[in-house]
């Protein structure tokens, strides 16, 4: 009996042995990194949902089907939340869970940069149909450009103060970028608050410059070109506002840090995208393009 209580005993131990030395061998398998793995999401899928049910409702309400118009808007409204919930997580991981290392925000800023590029062939299709139309005139338009029967928007009214505001509101983000640098929130805040006035104001004198237009969307391709390029340009004005005001709540929350604020620095970018993009509309659609 007592032979057989050591010989369990020694099993054990050796279990015990064979348990610490397995234990050991798996730290030198462990591979630290710094990359954050992602936890699964839903949001892709309802993200995608939601383009659909707005695509497809879309085309719908074009073609006068019964609940097209419906289906658009809830897909969108599906969009918006998605919006809200994908980056509340990911402001979540950048803040509270510190799972945004710099080898992760040199990724983030890769991807934005990819994204801006593609925002900036999007336009150069719209510019592509300008110069298009515009350097060779065909005879339905007269053979001349503006087409005939075309009144033109005077640039030195709203165009052009437009361009002042945007130009200054492009400034005061780059203060605000350099005040978060120096951890000066105080001047953070006033430089964005000043920005997101100037680009209300953008906005609401584009509107007004849309009602009082002398042509609309449908008279011909001068009118076709310039509402999708001005409009476009218009709804990035809208979505940079959108962004800067987000970053403007995080500032205020203490999300950012001098070396830790790429959150600010995409919606910065952007913006500077924004009003490169509206020096090239000013200079060809408005200034080249309206002279008869």
């Amino acid at each position: 009996m007592t032979l057989i209580f050591k010989k369990l005993l020694f099993n054990n131990d050796k279990k015990r042995e064979n348990l610490i030395q397995y234990k050991e061998n798996f730290k030198y398998l462990k591979t630290k990194h710094s990359w954050h793995l992602v936890d699964p999401s839903p949001w892709p899928l309802v993200a995608s949902l939601g383009a659909f049910m707005t695509t497809s409702g879309g085309v719908l309400y074009m073609q006068n089907f019964y609940g097209g118009g419906h289906l658009c808007l809830t897909g969108f409204t599906i969009i918006l939340y998605v919006m809200f919930t994908w980056w509340r997580d990911i402001v979540r991981e950048a803040t509270f869970e510190e799972q945004h290392t710099f080898s992760v925000q040199r990724g983030l800023r890769l991807g934005m940069i990819l994204f801006i590029v593609s925002e900036i062939m999007f336009f150069f299709a719209f510019f592509w149909a300008f110069f298009h139309s515009s350097l060779s005139p065909t005879f339905n338009l007269g053979g001349v450009w503006p087409p005939e029967a075309i009144q033109t928007i005077s640039t030195s009214g709203i165009p052009l103060t437009n361009t002042f505001i945007l130009l200054s509101s492009g400034a005061t983000v780059t203060w605000a970028h350099h005040a978060l640098i120096v951890r000066a929130k105080k001047q953070a805040l006033i430089s964005l608050i000043l920005t997101l006035i100037l680009a209300t104001l953008f906005t609401a004198l584009q509107g007004m410059e849309y009602v009082d237009a002398p042509f609309n969307i449908s008279d011909s391709v001068f009118g076709s070109c310039f509402y999708m390029a001005t409009g476009f340009h218009g709804f990035h004005v809208f979505v940079g506002t959108c962004s800067l005001f987000v970053s403007f709540l995080r500032i205020i929350f203490n999300h950012f840090t001098a070396t830790h604020h790429f959150g600010f620095e995409s919606a910065a970018w952007y913006w500077h995208f924004v009003d490169v993009v509206w020096l090239f509309l000013f200079i060809t659609v408005y200034w080249w393009g309206g002279i008869h």
